[in-house]
This record gives C-alpha cells, structure tokens and sequence, in this order.
C-alpha cells in the first residue's frame, strides 16, 4: 500500500504538454539535421543558376521551333528529324565521335608509358619539375597554343621548311593542315597535361612490390604490367578517358583552326546553329553531345566504382 501511494503522488505532466514537448524536441532535432548541410546551399544554388537552369532551357528549346529567327513555344521533335535527315550532319556527328575516340587513344598510348617512365624510374625529387614542364603550356592562352600549331604545320612552317632542308621535297606539303590529321594532333598535345596528370596520380599510389614479385616469379616485364598493373589502374585509366574524351567532343576552335572545313566537328555545327539565329536547332544538337556524355558515363560507371578493401 506505501508503495502504491507513492507511485500516485509522482506528479505526471499532463498529456497535451507532453506531446508538445516530443514534438518540440522532433523539431529541433530536424533543424539541428539540417544545419549540417547548410555549408552545401552556396554551392545548390550555384549549381541550380548555373548549370540546372541552362540546361533545362537548352532542352525546352530543342523541343521549339524557330520562325523568322523567332522561338515559337511549339512543342516537337522537327529539330532532331531534321538533325537527322541531313547527310551532313550525320557525317560529321560520326566523323566528332570517330575523331575523339582516335584522340583520346592516342594521348592515353603516349601519356602512359611517359608516367609509367616518370614514376618508376625517375628519382622523386625530379618527378615535381618533369610535371612542370607538363603543365607549363597551360600558363600561356589556349589561342596561342593553337596558333603556334599553324606555324608548324602550315606551308611555310618548320616541317615544310625541315623537308625542303633535307631535299625530300622541292615545295610546301599540304597534307599537315586543314584536315582531320592535323586536327587530331592538335587535339592530343592539347589535352596530353590531363591524361599524364591523372595517370601519374594513379601510378604513384601503386605498390610496386607487387610487380617487382611477379617478375621473381618469372613474369616477364609485359605479363605483370597487363596481369598486374593495368587491373590495378582501372579507375585512373578510365578517369583519364573521362578527362580527355570528354571536352574533346565540345571541341570546336581548335578544329576550326588547323582542320578548316575538312576538319570540321559537331561543336562547329553547334555555334553556326546559334550564330545564324538557328537556336532551336544549335539546342537539339547540343542535346545530343551530352547524351552521349551521359552514355559515356553510364557505361565507365562500374570502372569507376572502388571497393572497400576492409569490407568483410
């Protein structure tokens, strides 16, 4: 009995107060929650200004007409039926894709043994001044870097005057510029920096104990590299791909430079689209590119994802 009468002199809070006091404590508890992503709003709202909202104008747009250089707000698909139907345009999508996958081969086959060189048998304190000099040509304009190509390859450049030097021809050849050649070469030592760069941060974490092993077990040299290394740089391999595959789609100065109108890619489509007033049409087609972006990504995906090596 004293201890039922003690138990009923306990003061207990009323109901009511006691959910609006759960509820208080719920409340604060999600705001508390949500101020750990307060830091994220800046970039949210940069991301939606600039990236979010432009590309769900370039999709309403593909999706319009233009009409006497104006934007008719008709909703259908004539922009990528036209896009289409267009010989040209279709020879030059494939000739952008064609090109880029070339490309982007090339600077890969040239910037892996450079890192593979660079990493194993170059002494650290020279690897940081050898990756200077990589990335020096980016300290000067894009422009320049193109143009200096022409100086190259052009009629009186230094591999006509080289040939006409040592008499294996009597005049300028032609064949160095103003096609998908010299366009391609221009390509590769544009984006070469990005591919070493991302190649050497793969190698360097690479533990060579492992290689050095399977060679005393009798691999020779090419067998650990392919048995041994490669698997192990999939995800640099594939980022590097990504970094130089990518922006050479876009690409469309450097083809207009040194390609001419036989070099001519899907980002010189896109700016005579929009610069002739076509906007409708320069949408569809920028559409296009990045559904091949997106594609691209879709299926390198699984090469990118890391798995935890202390997951049971």
């Amino acid at each position: 009995m004293t201890g039922a009468a003690g138990a009923s002199d306990v003061p207990v809070p009323p109901p009511a107060e006691g959910q609006a006091v759960t509820r208080e404590r719920a409340v604060g508890g999600r705001l508390a929650g949500l101020g750990q992503y307060a830091g994220f709003l800046p970039a949210l709202v940069l991301y939606g200004v600039f990236f979010v909202a432009p590309l769900a104008l370039i999709v309403a747009y593909s999706f319009w007409q233009t009409v006497d250089y104006n934007v008719v707000h008709d909703w259908t698909l004539d922009n990528y039926r036209y896009f289409f139907s267009v010989p040209t345009y279709l020879r030059t999508f494939w000739a952008t894709i064609w090109v880029s996958v070339a490309a982007t081969a090339i600077t890969i086959l040239i910037a892996f043994p450079f890192t593979y060189w660079l990493v194993r048998y170059v002494p650290r304190r020279i690897q940081g001044l050898l990756l200077v000099l990589v990335i020096l040509p980016f300290w000067t304009s894009y422009l320049l870097r193109v143009y200096s190509w022409l100086n190259i390859l052009g009629d009186r450049g230094a591999i006509n005057r080289f040939l006409e030097w040592v008499h294996i021809t009597d005049g300028p050849v032609s064949l160095f510029l103003y096609d998908r050649p010299a366009v391609i070469l221009v390509l590769v030592y544009l984006y070469f920096p990005f591919a070493a760069l991302t190649l050497y941060a793969s190698l360097e974490r690479f533990d060579w104990n492992q290689f050095k092993a399977a060679m005393d077990l009798g691999a020779p040299p090419r067998t650990a590299i392919v048995r041994i290394l490669l698997p192990q740089m999939r995800t640099g391999i594939t980022t590097a791909i990504i970094f130089v595959f990518i922006p050479i789609l876009g690409e469309y100065l450097a083809p207009q430079l040194v390609g001419g109108t036989r070099g001519v890619m899907i980002g010189n489509l896109i700016v005579n689209f929009f610069s002739g007033g076509q906007y409708t049409r320069g949408a569809a087609a920028a559409l296009l590119i990045a559904g091949l972006i997106v594609a691209l990504l879709i299926v390198f995906r699984r090469s990118l994802e890391v798995e935890d090596p202390y997951r049971a």
